[in-house]
């Protein structure tokens, strides 16, 4: 009996018939087919193959495929596929004394989810309990992800839809290009968003507020890094009224940003740091919070009510140590600084001058963003559908980029070569310049 072979349609009449997808209308869909994938590079069933300039959702840190990443999985599945997590694991506790030592100073424990929204909602979790207070502050332009607290402490709209939980409140936080404050500096968007979350905290009641929660560097809203002094101001507005710092390192932590964390750009310790996509490239379903001393010693009295089945799973859990030794010891996280700042920030500051269509460029390491917009003295935003041409042109060419509201997000695997960032930086010149002019 002859099997036939697996087509680019078949896939596809295969997700349409049977695949929800998410943040989707069902019936407008027209996904992309990936068959495989090496390095930074993926393709499809008919042979053509794509740079991803996008990571997928910003997580394949260490590309596609890494072959010490995929040996420890099958060894680990060889050896025990699954077990309880109130069970003692070797890998689960190699996994956390890997991101222990990566952390600052003063963290103790880690606790494993199943990824990053999950995170955030028993890192919110530990807040409230630990404080005795309900309140969550966190930034209207932020992402948390899509459980219940997370996309309720989510700034962005989509939040709107979804709003069941309790006890949250947004701020803004410094965006100079689009400045909530007037400000004309950098200096004065600090310390009038300082002063903007001030009043917010007094106005809702310091007592009232268990956390604040940011990411610490902004990915799905932008790609916003803020100053060290603002960053700086947030802790100490912490530690003024008694509330806890967390901060999102799920998309900008394990290299993305040529630091281990971001939070090492600022100088700053919080509280608690919640994590997932780099931390294993995404390879096996994984999340958690990493828990300083004072949290830690809290709960070794104190009863934690919460838990997940899958928590530190020994597929998940050989994966993150593989990936975690892998970029040791090939300086991958060194590899996304270097490339950030000799080559990949350079050559997109050259898009700029190149290109009027584009208003700003930000970014650090390998995460980086075009901000589109129609005219640069008003800067109002390029319209959705001339982006989702842009989009179309670039898939076309054999680039997969990251694409939200009017900005294209540069996220390449850590371990891009200069080679790989000139050909992608090749095709969005060409593609800008062919569809905008």
């Amino acid at each position: 009996m002859s099997i036939m072979p697996i087509t680019n349609q078949y896939v596809k009449d295969l997700d349409r018939e049977y695949v929800f997808h998410s943040w989707s209308t069902q019936g407008t869909l027209n996904p992309l087919v990936i068959a495989g994938g090496e390095g930074c590079t993926v393709w499809d069933y008919d042979g053509k193959r794509y740079l991803d300039f996008s990571s997928q959702l910003v997580n394949t840190n260490l590309g596609h495929q890494h072959p010490a990443v995929i040996a420890a999985i099958q060894e680990q599945a060889a050896t025990l596929t699954t077990i309880a997590p109130a069970t003692a694991n070797h890998m689960r506790g190699e996994a956390a004394k890997r991101i222990i030592e990566q952390a600052p100073e003063g963290f103790r424990k880690v606790f494993f989810t199943n990824g990053g929204a999950d995170a955030n909602e028993n890192a919110i979790r530990m807040a409230r309990l630990f404080t005795g207070r309900d309140k969550v502050l966190s930034s209207y332009r932020s992402y948390h992800g899509n459980t219940g607290s997370a996309i309720v402490a989510t700034g962005d709209p989509r939040r709107v839809p979804n709003e069941y939980a309790r006890g949250h409140v947004h701020f803004f936080t410094p965006y100079l290009y689009r400045s909530e404050f007037h400000a004309q500096t950098e200096a004065e968007e600090t310390a009038r968003a300082l002063r903007h979350l001030r009043r917010v905290i007094e106005s809702e009641g310091a007592q009232s507020i268990a956390a604040i929660l940011l990411e610490s560097l902004p990915g799905t809203a932008g790609v916003l890094m803020p100053s060290a002094a603002y960053m700086q101001g947030v802790r100490e507005l912490a530690n003024e009224f008694g509330i806890l710092l967390i901060l999102d390192e799920v998309m900008a932590g394990f290299g993305r940003t040529g630091k281990w964390f971001a939070l090492e750009h600022y100088g700053v310790v919080p509280d608690l740091i919640t994590f997932a996509k780099g931390v294993n490239s995404g390879y096996v379903p994984v999340g958690g919070v990493v828990i300083s001393e004072p949290l830690s010693n809290y709960f070794d009295t104190h009863f934690f009510p919460g838990g997940l089945t899958y928590s530190g799973h020994p597929l998940a859990m050989a994966s993150i140590v593989a990936a975690i030794d892998a970029m040791r010891k090939d300086g991958v996280v060194e590899n996304a600084l270097d490339i950030g700042s000799r080559c990949l920030g350079p050559r997109l500051r050259d898009l700029q001058q190149r290109h009027a269509s584009i208003g700003e460029v930000r970014g650090a390491g390998v995460f980086w963003a075009l901000e589109f917009v129609s005219d640069r003295d008003t800067r109002a935003p390029l319209a959705a559908q001339t982006m989702q041409a842009l989009k179309a042109a670039l898939i076309e060419r054999g680039l997969l980029p990251f694409v939200v509201d009017n900005r294209i997000h540069v996220a390449p695997p850590c371990i891009i070569s200069l080679a790989e960032v000139e050909a992608g930086i090749a095709i969005l010149d060409e593609v800008i310049g062919a569809v905008l002019g």
